[in-house]
């Protein structure tokens, strides 16, 4: 039995770009995200390529959904790649009622709906003998984020998880990788409402092929934890040194537009 990928929020963004290294690399596919139209025009880039491509618009934010999806991607399928990019993540005060809506489907989509798909992947995984996991964090994962503090939140619980399952699975031939990207050139920001944030003055987004191909390449060699960019990876290590009150606030500071 052909063994395939399956990738979450592959639309747009990182997803796509998972999307095509897997095409190149002759795997299968199968492409999950909300918009149909959109998953359809990347099904037709990625079957160009010579693979197949199997497109499953669903939800995330509804567990109904989430397994509802596993279920129809594994029906006659092996799956030994999962990358786990679906994210949301809204900017504005905590205490902001308006966005209610959007940090609860935040929540859902990238804690719920990634702990789930890992939970339903590692078994048949392991069964196979074989698999990797790939989880789309942030360099938000790292220290609280004011303005983005549900965002951060799920990101620290992402990188947390990853971690530890992967630690969890030694000894197995599966593995578990955290990518923890800074800005990237996404939809990312336009759709959370941030486009006017001081963090982006800051830092120069990387071009999303770029750190979809470090993850990717990092993923096949089982490395836990993969931060893009020089910067980056300073910006990472920052928070082990400084006071967590001072983190924060500087943090709070480039998220924001004033």
């Amino acid at each position: 039995m052909v063994n395939w990928t399956l990738i979450t929020g592959a639309s747009e963004g990182l997803g796509v770009e998972f999307a095509y290294i897997a095409a190149k690399e002759k795997r299968n596919v199968i492409l999950a995200a909300r918009s149909k139209d959109k998953l359809e025009n990347v099904a037709d880039d990625v079957r160009a390529l010579g693979v197949e491509a199997l497109v499953i618009p669903a939800d995330l934010s509804d567990m109904a959904e989430v397994d509802r999806l596993w279920a129809e991607a594994t029906d006659g399928r092996n799956i030994d790649v999962l990358v786990n990019n679906a994210g949301l993540g809204f900017n504005g005060s905590f205490d902001d009622a308006d966005g209610w809506d959007r940090e609860t489907s935040s929540i859902s989509v990238n804690m719920l709906a990634l702990t789930r798909l890992m939970k339903l992947a590692i078994p048949h995984m392991k069964e196979l003998e074989k698999g990797r996991i790939l989880n789309v964090a942030s360099i938000a994962a790292f220290a609280p984020g004011p303005g983005m503090a549900v965002y951060c939140a799920t990101k620290a619980y992402v990188l947390s998880l990853s971690e530890a399952v992967g630690n969890e699975l030694k000894g197995t031939n599966v593995t578990v990788t955290a990518l923890c990207p800074g800005t990237t050139a996404t939809n990312f920001f336009e759709d959370a409402g941030m486009t006017d944030a001081k963090l982006l003055k800051f830092a120069k987004p990387i071009d999303a092929k770029v750190v979809a191909e470090l993850g990717w390449l990092q993923s096949r060699i089982g490395k836990p934890v993969v931060v893009p960019g020089a910067m980056n990876k300073v910006v990472s290590f920052l928070p082990r040194l400084t006071p967590r009150r001072l983190t924060t606030l500087l943090n709070g500071k480039i998220m924001n537009d004033h």
